[in-house]
């Protein structure tokens, strides 16, 4: 059987933590009996090697299924396959050679593979073989990342989905960091309730050890966890101790990586032009979002940045014809601006941007970075629209005195045409995708940029070569400056770096020079990390650029890109890696798509499982997802906490049912930050955000037009309308405060909260000597189009008769439950409930994920 005719599958590259195995028919005779993760850090350097191991406990051969998920910021390295002694190893060639022996495979009948990318920022790998009666195979991915310094941090995320419980499962996460760990903290799905309890985190001077060593029965029980055991992700976020300004220098096997991330060094005001599309294809929910980003962001601009307006169309209007400083007084006239920009029209890209420098050229400040941010959907429509003119146009008017960022919102939109001219203006293009959380993508980027600390940077290595890109426009809080190189000469004692840069306006200098052969620097069981991480920074570069390329210096720098992933094994663009393994029935084909390309079909799959479709976006949500609840007599969801006897898992919501007696419940595990309720056509917003092991909320944040914001806690309330700022105190004397439609009642125990036309009821309760919130809506309009947690109607079922497990109909589908009662925290008697448990999607129709915010 082994030695039948092979199959070519050929694998294209990517990168996250995320790993599963599993039988493609889910049989129970199917065990995956060992699963391992291993993830090494060392100076930012991420490898995770994900093994599984799965035997064939029947007397019949079948086929066995083996999938991981990985981000698109790293590459593939390794990947085999041992089945019955014998080995199947990946070998990387150059794409058209993979090709050919792909379109080979395919002719003789064999089933041959392609990996491509899905969704935001990950890429599906599935593939399958046939496994001899009582036989076993083992599976074992490498994939390379360095990790990237956002916000101030490091994320190194781990997502786990072995589809059944396992015998001997592990993970296990080292990192080293030659400076020493600042701090460590892991969340997400795996660290929540009684996996919190499998995780052991260890820390010494320059190392940290997180191991999650589950036992079968903890595999089953978190939020997305049942028999099917693990399912969710493991986030590790960690930043590193900067004893000197001048960075951080690691040297090994004659290479050398230079991190450099000061904080010494005061912010600089910022003149930033945001440029608006407003075309016809912005309308709907796109604009909405778009508003409500840009009105976040506009609260927070410092008070000595300048800032403009620009919209447009077919036409291109100002908001202000010049720069204006981001006092009080301008920005609500500027959020006023902003409320109404309307949609209408086609694309005039070029007039746009072309606007937006002028208003920075003519209104220069000593000491400050300027900024353009341009959000767009589309093609240029309208004025010019030859794109290599307009991208000659902004790059003349620029003149590399200021970076461009585009934001490319959507899929319709020319993210190629978007990534170069954002390239040839020093700065980069992001998508924004059409989902739920639009804005939070839009404010999220705007804070990886609102804090400049250094401009026109450019770093020099005496006795380097072979560099890795040494100069940069922008240096902004919270990121990292990366360089690599190669030593030129091996013998030399020493190293000498320089970084020359702009703070405010004065040129500052930073020199250090460090030991050539420091055995601190990497320990020797790691010590091939250092090229790697070279060549990995190295290709990724090589690749940015090729869109800015011509001629023979684009060929000569893909063939230096080629070269690289071919010498290290790198599944990149530019190669594919072949698995030679048993014959099988079938022909399995998935393209990649292009990051500039059209969506994907959302139901195209491939014969082997790799999602095509915009729904893998789920593995992206790594922030823990947030929950809230409703009313008892006119709303529809309520919310309920389960309290196991050691320690808070979920919180749970109740929905009240159509003509059924009992309600139905759904859980959310907790620690959650969630878009509670909303009503954007009153701009009324109200977020919740839970704890670790605690029932309900310990903040809830309301907010209510542009100018109303209330944060209520288990200690104390603060209401800020704009002009005032006024605290409360639970437990004081009966207050009331009413101004602009806004009503506040604070009660002993209870705050009535009325904005508009909505009211709600924040209770402060307590369990187990633990004080926590929990709201109820007691009043809104029947025609209120209510969204968020709390917005879901009514919901009518019927339980089906004659099924071995409870089972009801909901909207046409039958879902398995379970009878169980609850506490029902929305009254202040807190009286239990018998109610049937059901999975979020079947009610909600949606993602957790899809409710989940970033921020109160």
């Amino acid at each position: 059987m082994m030695d039948r005719a092979a199959l070519r599958l050929i694998l294209l590259g990517v990168f996250l933590i995320s790993a599963s195995s599993k039988p493609v028919k889910k049989k129970q005779n199917v065990d995956i009996y060992s699963f391992y993760i291993n993830s090494t850090v060392t100076g930012r350097y991420a490898t995770t090697v994900i093994t599984s191991r799965v035997a064939n406990t029947v007397n019949e051969s079948q086929e066995i299924q083996f999938e991981v998920k990985i981000p698109k910021n790293a590459f593939i390295s390794k990947f085999r396959m041992t089945i019955e002694g014998k080995i199947y190893d990946g070998v990387v060639k150059e794409k058209q050679e993979a090709q050919q022996q792909y379109s080979r495979a395919v002719s003789r009948g064999e089933s041959a593979g392609l990996i491509k990318s899905v969704g935001r920022t990950l890429e599906d790998f599935k593939t399958s073989v046939t496994v001899a009666a009582f036989s076993k195979v083992t599976f074992e991915l490498t994939y390379e990342e360095l990790l990237k310094r956002r916000l101030g941090k490091y994320e190194l995320l781990i997502n786990a989905q072995p589809m059944q419980p396992v015998a001997d499962f592990k993970m296990d996460v080292h990192i080293q960091e030659k400076t020493g760990i600042s701090f460590l903290e892991v969340k997400g799905d795996l660290s929540t309730g009684d996996l919190a309890n499998a995780i052991k985190t260890t820390r010494a001077d320059k190392d940290a050890w997180v191991t999650f060593y589950p036992t079968r029965d903890q595999q089953t029980k978190c939020k997305s966890c049942g028999e099917n055991g693990l399912n969710g992700d493991m986030l590790i976020t960690y930043d590193v101790e900067r004893p000197n300004h001048e960075g951080e220098v690691m040297v090994s096997n004659g290479y050398f990586v230079h991190y450099f991330a000061p904080s010494d060094v005061p912010r600089i005001p910022k003149n930033v032009v945001f440029i608006i599309d407003r075309s016809g294809s912005m309308s709907g929910r796109k604009m909405e979002q778009t508003r409500l980003a840009l009105l976040k962001i506009l609260s927070d601009l410092d008070e000595d940045d300048h800032f403009g307006l620009i919209t447009f169309d077919s036409e291109v209007d100002t908001w202000k014809n010049e720069l204006l400083k981001a006092t009080k007084e301008n920005l609500e006239t500027a959020k006023s601006f902003v409320k109404e920009i309307r949609d209408r029209g086609a694309t005039d890209i070029n007039a746009a941007v072309l606007a937006g420098v002028d208003m920075i050229n003519r209104h220069p400040r000593e000491g400050t970075a300027s900024i353009l941010i341009l959000l767009t959907d589309g093609d240029p429509t309208s004025g010019e629209t030859n794109k290599e003119r307009i991208m000659a146009n902004v790059k003349e008017a620029i003149g590399l005195k200021f970076p461009l960022y585009c934001l490319g919102f959507g899929y319709d939109v020319n993210f190629d045409f978007l990534t170069k001219m954002s390239l040839e203006n020093g700065g980069v293009a992001r998508r924004i995708y059409e989902d739920s959380d639009a804005d939070l993508q839009l404010q999220g980027f705007y804070e990886e940029v609102a804090v400049p600390l250094l401009t026109d940077i450019q770093l020099k290595y005496t006795g380097g070569t072979n560099l890795t890109k040494t100069s940069f426009s922008l240096y902004f809080n919270g990121s990292e400056i990366v360089v690599s190189g190669q030593i030129t000469d091996n013998s030399v004692e020493s190293f000498t770096t320089e970084v020359i840069a702009v703070s405010k306006g004065s040129n500052v200098t930073y020199q250090e020079t460090v030991m050539a052969k420091d055995p601190s620097d990497v320990p020797a069981e790691n010590e091939d990390f250092m090229p790697r991480l070279w060549a990995y920074l190295t290709v990724k570069q090589i690749l940015e650029r090729q869109v800015l390329l011509k001629g023979q210096e684009k060929e000569d720098e893909k063939k230096e890109a080629l070269k690289l992933s071919l010498k290290y094994q790198f599944v990149t663009s530019l190669t594919s890696m072949v698995v030679t393994k048993p014959q099988e029935d079938e022909v399995e084909v998935a393209d990649k798509p292009k990051e500039g390309g059209e969506e994907p079909d959302e139901d195209i799959t491939t014969s082997y499982g790799i999602r095509m479709g915009q729904a893998s976006v789920d593995y992206v949500h790594i922030q823990p997802t947030y929950m809230g609840a409703l009313d008892i007599s006119q709303t529809e969801i309520a919310l309920t906490t389960e309290v196991p006897e050691v320690q808070v898992r979920s919180n749970r919501f109740l929905l009240p049912s159509a003509g059924q007696s009992k309600p139905l419940y759904f859980d959310v595990p907790v620690p959650h930050k969630l878009k509670l309720l909303q009503d954007s056509a009153s701009e009324f917003f109200m977020n919740g955000e839970s704890l670790s092991g605690q029932n309900g909320f310990h903040q809830i944040a309301f907010h209510y037009k542009t100018n109303h914001h209330l944060i209520i806690s288990t200690k104390n309330i603060s209401y800020r309308n704009g002009q005032d700022d006024v605290q409360f105190l639970w437990g004081q004397t009966p207050t009331q405060n009413d101004t602009e439609g806004v009503s506040l009642v604070v009660l002993d125990n209870e705050m009535n909260v009325t904005m508009g036309n909505i009211g709600v009821v924040i209770l402060l309760q307590k369990k187990d000597e633990v004080m926590f919130l929990w709201p109820a809506i007691w009043e809104y309009p029947k025609d209120v189009n209510l969204t968020g947690i709390l917005g879901k109607p009514k919901i009518s079922y019927e339980e089906v008769e004659g099924s071995q497990t409870p089972t009801l109909k909901i909207t046409d589908k039958e879902v398995k439950t379970s009878l169980e009662t609850v506490s029902d925290y929305r009254l202040p008697s807190t009286p239990v409930r018998e109610c049937w448990l059901v999975p979020f999607q079947a009610v909600m129709e949606d993602e957790i994920s899809d409710f989940t915010v970033t921020q109160l």
